[in-house]
């Protein structure tokens, strides 16, 4: 967004900015001239007129907005350029305008990740940063949605994050259930079975199911080996009815 020249701060905090003013508009009613100040830019803060609308103070506040936004893009590709022209020198640059390089190396690369005809204006420099990692098909897919959406920068961080979960659920393998319901009666039964026997419940359910399953596999002409060390080092143990 260019920006207009304005009058001298006269200050030693160097020289003050206008931030462009719409063009006049019409009063409501007759005789009614409402008034209007220029809002200043300056190195240290901003000088106010005295008396402001409160729509030429919104106004300002979004055009702040769009400056502020506007130099991420505005640095990472001025890096980008100092890095592809002056290889030996552009660190050189960076600290005589007195800029962090870490800062300015995350800039330059969400600019190198999105050229100019890539960048949607109506969303940030953010928006784009949340996507800078991903491939230019899905860079332009989740533009293009958090553009028809009308998505914060909060909204389109959440929406891919649901979208990740969602494909690791569907790519999970779906596991066989292992609960088994069995009515309190007969688990009583078999509580008291192993305590007479004086083996550790678990221990006993798994050494005569695994006896059983062998038997069975034995009798259909179809031995198979145990499915881990445990059963074959416990002895099944029979119960009596």
């Amino acid at each position: 967004m260019a920006r207009q020249a304005g009058q001298s701060a006269g200050s030693r905090n160097g020289p003050a900015t206008a931030l462009p003013q719409p063009p006049p508009q019409q009063p409501r009613t007759a005789g009614a001239v409402p008034h209007r100040g220029q809002v200043l830019t300056t190195k240290v803060g901003l000088q106010m007129p005295t008396q402001m609308a409160y729509d030429e103070w919104e106004r300002a506040g979004r055009q702040l907005a769009d400056v502020l936004d506007s130099s991420s893009w505005w640095l990472g590709d001025w890096l980008v350029y100092g890095k592809d022209h002056y290889t030996d020198r552009y660190q050189r640059g960076i600290r005589a305008a007195g800029l962090s390089y870490q800062t300015l190396r995350n800039y330059a690369w969400v600019s190198r990740r999105f050229d100019l005809t890539r960048r949607r204006p109506t969303l940030s420099f953010q928006h784009h940063a949340e996507l800078a990692s991903m491939p230019v098909e899905e860079q332009d897919l989740w533009l293009d949605r958090a553009e028809q959406r009308q998505w914060t920068t909060k909204q389109l961080r959440g929406a891919i994050r649901a979208a990740r979960q969602s494909e690791q659920q569907q790519s999970a393998p779906t596991e066989p259930s292992r609960r088994l319901e069995v009515p309190g009666s007969r688990l009583q039964w078999w509580h008291k079975a192993a305590e007479q026997l004086g083996v550790d419940f678990e221990q006993w359910v798994m050494s005569t199911l695994d006896s059983a399953a062998a038997n069975a596999l034995e009798d259909l002409g179809n031995p198979a080996e145990r499915p881990d060390g445990l059963a074959e080092r416990t002895r099944p143990v029979a119960v009596s009815a």
